[in-house]
């Protein structure tokens, strides 16, 4: 198990070297820092997240998660699709090809919105609804969890 002196050591080194992520297991012992994300581009109203986020086994997390935004909030038209699984989010089928879905793309029920890798197997993940991607959450590459939100989608009228 890692010391609270070493740990703030590895978020230090994710810092000032703007890494995108590091995780460490030692002992059945598993933490993982993610950086600092890309600034969330102008038009969508998200809250800013945290310079950096921990999370090891058995421990709480040390730093709090975004709040919805106000958009979310008051927009009931908008669906929330979450990850049904713990995995890393890939946005196309490989590094080459586009992207599954963009903000502002039209979605129908059914479309591959993105894979997400778990286990050495790649799941598809699906829209469950019609109408428009407002908002991409995580970025490509990145781990998530089970229902962290993947996208936002106006439904169609």
């Amino acid at each position: 198990m890692l010391s609270i002196k070493e740990i703030r050591e590895l978020i230090d080194l994710v810092v000032d070297r703007g890494l995108s992520g590091l995780e460490i297991e030692k002992s059945g012992f598993r933490l993982r820092i993610e950086g600092r994300r890309p600034p969330i581009p102008e038009g969508h109203a998200a809250a800013p997240p945290p310079p950096f986020a921990a999370h090891a086994s058995g421990a709480p997390e040390l730093a709090a998660a975004p709040a919805p935004s106000e958009e979310e909030e008051e927009d009931t038209n908008v669906h929330v699709i979450t990850s049904p699984i713990v995995g890393t989010f890939y946005r196309s089928p490989s590094p080459e090809a586009d992207p599954f879905a963009e903000v502002g793309a039209r979605v129908g029920k059914g479309k591959i919105l993105c894979i997400i890798e778990s286990m050495k197997l790649m799941n598809e993940i699906e829209s469950d609804v019609e109408g428009e991607v407002v908002a991409v959450y995580p970025r490509n590459g990145q781990p998530v969890e089970y229902g962290e939100k993947l996208f936002a989608i106006r439904l169609a009228a």
